[in-house]
């Protein structure tokens, strides 16, 4: 049985990535931290995490832009609870489809490219049943991860990753073969997004004005200021009226009061207040 890390090396490493990217790692997690840094230590060849821990706390770059990547990296899932996407098509998109410009959609913190491409998809399909956006949609993905971000690119999916909330319908619409063993997202599908990356921590400026952000199951992450600072970020970047979509599980009560909440039958989302 592995021993824990000493308690000095793991606060100097949890400040680090706090540092870094926000993500507030608490005690205990010392299970965590051992099977995300792992990997770096046998790519590296170094003699164990302990080794790993001190490169990043000397300030190794290589090591430090793998630990980071390895710490964000989360499971992800298409058309993630549902309800988000179920609002998108039924009520949500009906009140931008005669917008004077293309709707745009962020997904922050987007991962392999599931959420993007089901927000895609979803606008395709409310396309296809009525007039639709008139002129049509943008949807940024944004992560922190060079290697979830080229994943999303090549947009191919293996079918074990197929297998995890995505209906048959729709990968037969929206899907293509490659090979034995994956499909990849049709070109109408990834003609709507793009990718980019991004630290929450950092400056919006660059991506523009949204008039929807998704932001999920992200924020659980960081520490109550850190969740301020990024709710007040994505207020300025929203445009009047704008909605944000957070986790089935998180809440923004007691941390602005930029946005109010909207309860829908299937879910809820939050509007952006009048300045």
């Amino acid at each position: 049985m592995e021993k824990d890390l000493d308690i000095k090396r793991y606060s100097s490493f949890a400040q680090f990535l706090e540092q870094s990217c926000g993500i507030v790692l608490g005690n205990n997690r010392q299970y965590l931290v051992r099977s995300r840094l792992s990997p770096i230590v046998r790519q590296l060849q170094l003699d164990s995490i302990e080794d790993c821990i001190d490169k990043i706390l000397a300030g190794d770059r290589r090591v430090r832009e793998l630990a980071v990547e390895a710490m964000t990296t989360n499971e992800t899932l298409w058309f993630r609870d549902r309800y988000p996407f179920v609002l998108l098509e039924k009520d949500i998109l009906q009140q931008f489809a005669t917008k004077p410009s293309p709707l745009r959609v962020w997904s922050a913190a987007c991962s392999s490219g599931q959420e993007a491409y089901s927000i895609a998809m979803t606008i395709l399909n409310f396309n296809k049943l009525g007039s639709g956006l008139r002129y049509g949609a943008e949807i940024i993905g944004t992560d922190i991860s060079d290697e979830m971000l080229q994943q999303a690119k090549l947009a191919e999916y293996d079918y074990l990753a197929m297998s995890r909330g995505i209906e048959d319908k729709f990968k037969t619409e929206y899907f293509e073969p490659v090979g034995s063993d994956k499909l990849r997202v049709k070109p109408n599908v990834r003609a709507l997004t793009q990718f980019k990356p991004l630290n929450l921590l950092g400056s919006y400026q660059s991506l523009g004005r949204f008039d929807i952000i998704f932001c999920r199951n992200v924020l659980i992450y960081f520490s109550p200021e850190v969740k301020k600072q990024i709710l007040q970020k994505f207020a300025a970047c929203l445009q009047e009226d704008g909605i944000l979509f957070l986790g089935a599980s998180e809440s923004i009560s007691n941390l602005t009061d930029e946005f109010t909440m909207v309860r829908c039958q299937s879910g809820l989302y939050y509007r952006k207040n009048p300045s």
